[in-house]
Order: C-alpha cells, then structure tokens, then sequence
C-alpha cells in the first residue's frame, strides 16, 4: 500500500499499556518508520547506570548524533531500574531538548523507502507531531498493565514478584502525569484506546479500521 503524501501517527500512553505492540503492529502493516521514543531515554539511563563517572551532556549529545535504531533493542533496556531511571532523566529539560530534536526529525523525515512515520510516548500528540494525521491514547487499567509488564520481566535471572511491579507502575504514572516537563495526556483530539479487556490483534484491527476509514475517504 502507497500514499499519496507520507502519513504521521502519534501515540501517547501510560507504562504498560501495549502502545509499543500497536505501534509495531501498525507500522509493519502500513509499511511506517517506527520509534518507540521511551527507549531513547531508557538507553540514556542506561549509559548513565553503566558509566556514571563519565555521563554528561556532551556524551549524551555525541550519542544522540549518531543513535542507531539497533542501540535501543538492547533487552537490558526493559528492566525495571531502568525505567525508574528513565523517567528521572526525561525531567532534565536540556536532555529532553536532544531528545526531541532526534524525534521530530524522525517523525518528519522518515527514510524514503517507508510511507510515513509511527511515534509512541508520553508527549507525541502535543509536543513532537501535533499536526500528526492520527491521534491515539493508548491505556489499560493499572492491575492489567503490573500483570503484563510482570509477565515481560520474569523470565529475566532476576526474582520479582507482581506487587513490586505494581508498585513500579503506580510510581511510574504519578511520575508521568504530574512532571512539569511534557506530562503525559491525553489531548481532546487523541481516540482513546482501552486495552484491558482488548487481546493484541483486537485492538489492532480496531485502530486498523480507524485508519482504513479515513484513508479511504
């Protein structure tokens, strides 16, 4: 499938939700170049748990010119420290600024060989593509969202347990929806998706046919 002019889609959601399932599953069906943006700042926690002593802003800034979409499928990337770390580092207003310029130039500029751009995050639909042709805020009630992130953690060598999970994601949204940097929301324009009761190929065809309907018109 080929469009006329390069179609943008934004994303935004809570931990957990499964926006980066949709917006893989989305991509790969209309042929979208796909960044899932909460990984730039977990590689970014990352570089600074493993290299404390030698993580700065020029490091970040060197990293960020030449960040290789290989660099964020790191699976060391998904654990929970990480993401704890992540979400204190994306407060830092000078690292959100590098940040966004990579995304929006991502969203904007996608390699030629895709038909557009998918972009999922915490502040995709009112900060890095406002003008995107499609709109979703993508959640799940916070029980469900502990379950499936604790299913994706332990098959890791590392002994966790469901509360402790929970109790991640609870500080994860208090974290999110009340920084005063970029907070996450969900913008009057945004469809809302509500994944608890949805299995993955349901809520995808639900958003499938959201897009069919009006790329058809």
């Amino acid at each position: 499938m080929r469009f006329k002019n390069k179609i943008k889609i934004a994303i935004d959601s809570p931990a957990a939700a499964g926006a980066g399932t949709q917006a893989k599953l989305i991509s790969k069906h209309f042929n979208l170049f796909y960044l899932d943006t909460g990984k730039i700042y977990r590689l970014i926690a990352y570089i600074k748990m493993a290299q404390p002593k030698k993580y700065n802003y020029a490091l970040i800034k060197k990293k960020m010119s030449k960040l290789n979409m290989k660099d964020l499928q790191n699976k060391k990337l998904l654990s929970d420290e990480v993401g704890t770390m992540a979400s204190i580092i994306s407060k830092d207003k000078k690292i959100r600024k590098l940040v966004h310029a990579f995304q929006i130039k991502s969203a904007y500029h996608p390699p030629k060989k895709y038909n557009g751009s998918c972009l999922d995050g915490r502040d995709i639909t009112y900060k890095i593509i406002p003008d995107a042709d499609f709109k979703f805020f993508i959640t799940a009630n916070t029980n469900t969202r502990a379950l499936r992130r604790y299913k994706e953690l332990k098959g890791s060598s590392k002994k966790i347990s469901f509360n402790d999970i929970l109790k991640s994601v609870k500080k994860r949204d208090k974290s999110d929806y009340n920084r005063k940097v970029s907070p996450l929301k969900k913008t009057q324009d945004s469809i809302l998706i509500n994944t608890t009761n949805l299995t993955k190929r349901a809520c995808f065809l639900k958003i499938k046919q959201i897009m069919d309907r009006k790329l058809k018109a």
